[in-house]
């Protein structure tokens, strides 16, 4: 098992060697990873997405982004795959999760990338008799 995401994560299956991997029929995320250095257990996201079937998606060199996947980790052996299953969830659920790891890894096969930045717009002042205010800093950490 694998956690990807901020504070507890979510438990990903894996990571396994991609190629020769078959996904179990269901809906869930997939985070492609490499790993720059062969000799450590490090690894790194290039890739992160979701589907209603993961079994239908092309896993895993029929997928229309894997030739990106096999240019950024240096060919087909070198590729490993991570699994999260919502049995359950809705599209927009595993959506919102999939952004949100996006927003963290920056993964360089998505096109789409998406920022962990805060407005004050977005949810107006705070403010409650029974709290203080909020203390969630307003930019993303720098790596």
């Amino acid at each position: 098992m694998i956690r990807l995401g901020s504070l507890g994560g979510y438990p990903f299956a894996g990571p396994r060697v991609l190629g020769g991997f078959a996904a179990a029929a269901g809906q869930g995320l997939f985070a492609v990873l490499t790993r720059p250095d062969p000799n450590t257990q490090r690894f790194e996201v290039i890739y992160l997405g979701h589907a209603d079937d993961l079994s239908t998606i092309g896993l895993p060199f029929d997928h229309p982004d894997s030739p990106s996947w096999i240019a950024r980790g240096g060919g087909k052996w070198n590729l490993w795959i991570a699994t999260y299953a919502i049995p359950g969830g809705s599209a927009s659920h595993r959506e919102r999760i999939t952004e949100e790891l996006i927003s963290i890894y920056h993964p360089s096969c998505n096109t789409e990338q998406f920022d962990r930045e805060w407005k004050d717009e977005w949810i107006g002042s705070y403010r409650a008799p029974t709290t203080k205010p909020l203390t969630t800093p307003r930019e993303a950490p720098s790596d």
